[in-house]
């Protein structure tokens, strides 16, 4: 049985249709959560539904902030033992009239951004040299998608940075893996026409969408005792539409 009881957990990206499956997640388990993401608002609303959890709003693209926003969630939390990179964006665009700030907003927010919350986080997993870090990333990052050239450049890039950061790390008993979702059902999915959404599900081997659910089930998994010999790795959750 899994159980985070005393396991401080940082999650970012938390008001979206995955980050909220995956500080209910967490919170089943037991874990001492601290959600963070833009929208304060979403944020109020995900206290109410959680009133355990503690919550600070910040913008990621604010690099030069985050090792002080990782100091405020150390200190709210009194540690870091695992952090879920969930925050990304998407900007969406044919490559050849792609513009440049389109490209790097994209890249900055779901790459950089990343890189510097893990640099951050595990300068505190060493003192404790234990910590479990599990980045989100897509299926997009595996196979390419017409139109998302950017973000399917910031997902290929979170997986290499993680396994480079495994590599790095793995002595110091600190677990850097990647969750990959694919076509997730979520309110951004809930958006898509049922004639293309059809389309989707029909090259699903399993012929459905995933759930949040799936998703977080996962990520509990990986930041668990029971994933004590796997670092580097990424964990599809797309149903099989990529297999790898």
């Amino acid at each position: 049985m899994i159980i985070f009881k005393n396991k401080k957990i940082l999650i970012t990206g938390a008001t979206g249709g995955i980050g909220t499956y995956l500080v209910k997640k967490f919170v089943s388990l037991n874990g001492n959560v601290i959600a963070t993401g833009t929208n304060e608002k979403k944020l109020e609303n995900l206290k109410n539904e959680f009133p355990n959890i503690n919550t600070i709003q910040f913008d990621l693209s604010n690099h030069s902030e985050i090792e002080s926003f990782v100091d405020n969630a150390f200190s709210k939390l009194n540690g870091i033992d695992v952090l879920v990179n969930n925050a990304g964006i998407t900007n969406d665009n044919l490559s050849l009239r792609m513009k440049n700030e389109e490209w790097q907003k994209v890249i900055d927010i779901n790459l950089s951004s990343t890189f510097y919350l893990c640099k951050s986080v595990i300068k505190k997993m060493l003192k404790n040299k234990s910590g479990k870090i599990v980045n989100i990333t897509s299926i997009v990052g595996h196979t390419g998608n017409i139109g998302q050239s950017n973000y399917a450049a910031s997902k290929a890039g979170m997986i290499a940075m993680s396994k480079s950061l495994a590599l790095e790390y793995a002595k110091k008993n600190i677990f850097i893996n990647c969750v990959s979702p694919g076509f997730i059902k979520t309110n951004m999915t809930d958006k898509i026409s049922e004639e293309y959404k059809n389309i989707l599900i029909s090259n699903i081997p399993m012929s459905r969408l995933g759930s949040g659910e799936d998703v977080s089930n996962t990520v509990a998994f990986l930041c668990s005792d029971m994933a004590s010999y796997i670092t580097g790795e990424t964990i599809h959750v797309n149903g099989g539409m990529y297999m790898s």
